[in-house]
């Protein structure tokens, strides 16, 4: 028993080293930076100084227009729904203990895409007008996640949940979500199937102040309960036997993590649409600044991937303008060759 208590005691340990610290100071920098940049360039440029004076009242009335009804609101949700993802792709590793696991690959977001697409096709009459207003999009987004990740977590049920078994459901009903997509969009009118697919490459174009005041306070509301869970998450990496003699119910903190994955992930492509790999890389290049202990992995996860689709869609209304490309294409532009390369090395 001391033993376990030993390790246990460790485990919990939310204290987070020196280096780890000042790597997340760091990004908090960047992240800043990003942010600050994405505010001012645009068709009209406002230098960083001036995006300032603007955010705290003191600047021109133009730009202080430009910022926060246009600019800024884009860049909070990109931000928030950036670390929404990563911090979901975080749990999911720490879940399954597979550094491949993220909400993308086992069909959460996958569930919240083909809720999206169905609403598109359902309630599209035959002039192209929605019966049902745009604003519902959102709700049926996260039901179809939240949805799936029930189905998942059922039919990977066998005297409990094991982390095999549930990758390997969530990418059997994926696949399966992915075919109901496409035949969805094939149903459905041309321009509905155009609007959907854009949503479910990742966009926050048209994004208001709206979706900031609908997206914050699950972001908010979530980050207590996964600090409250993220002291047991660490000990789930030394296996289910350790688990269970440190005087964890390994199977109800399964399903808990896996609900506030649900969660982040939902809400995120809810307002974001589905952006590709950002739950996959973010943690990765999280895990090599802060190391492997959740109570650094977690924030600096969450910090890179807000940076992550900050900078996507900086690029996306910039790169290309007057076009402009879903910030969803740089995420995945980015994610596939990652993702490749994580094959390799992984063996």
């Amino acid at each position: 028993m001391r033993k376990y208590w030993v390790l246990q005691r460790k485990s919990f340990s939310f204290l987070i080293d020196k280096k780890t610290t000042v790597s997340i100071i760091a990004l908090t920098f960047a992240a800043v930076a990003a942010m600050l940049i994405s505010i001012g360039v645009g068709d009209m440029y406002i230098a960083p100084w001036d995006v300032f004076n603007a955010l705290i009242g003191t600047g021109l009335d133009i730009n202080q227009l430009i910022i926060t009804e246009f600019r800024l609101p884009r860049v909070l949700v990109a931000f928030i729904a950036g670390a929404s993802l990563a911090l979901s792709g975080a749990i999911l590793q720490g879940i399954i203990r597979n550094p491949l696991a993220s909400p993308d690959m086992i069909g959460i977001t996958g569930g919240a895409g083909f809720a999206a697409v169905a609403f598109l096709t359902m309630f599209s009459d035959d002039s192209n007008n929605l019966l049902l207003s745009i604003n519902y999009l959102p709700l049926f987004a996260f039901g179809g996640a939240t949805i799936v990740a029930f189905l998942i977590y059922a039919l990977a049920w066998k005297d409990g949940v094991t982390p095999i078994r549930l990758i390997l459901i969530g990418i059997g009903l994926m696949a399966l979500l992915q075919a109901l997509t496409t035949l969805m969009m094939l149903m459905g009118p041309i321009y509905r199937a155009s609007q959907a697919t854009i949503w479910l490459t990742g966009t926050v174009y048209g994004t208001s102040w709206n979706e900031v005041k609908a997206l914050l306070p699950w972001f908010i509301g979530l980050i207590p309960i996964l600090v409250l869970l993220v002291r047991r998450l660490n000990i789930q990496g030394f296996g289910d036997d350790l688990t269970k003699g440190a005087g964890i119910s390994v199977h109800r903190e399964r399903f808990l993590l896996l609900m506030v994955c649900t969660a982040l992930a939902g809400s995120a492509v809810a307002f974001a649409g589905a952006m590709g790999f950002v739950g996959l890389i973010g943690p990765h290049i999280a895990r090599r600044i802060s190391g492997s202990s959740f109570g650094g992995l977690f924030p600096a996860s969450a910090l890179i991937g807000g940076i992550m689709v900050v900078l996507a869609d900086l690029a996306g209304r910039t790169l290309f303008s007057p076009l402009e490309v879903p910030a969803g294409v740089f995420t995945a532009a980015i994610g596939a060759p990652y993702f490749i390369y994580l094959l390799f090395k992984n063996q």
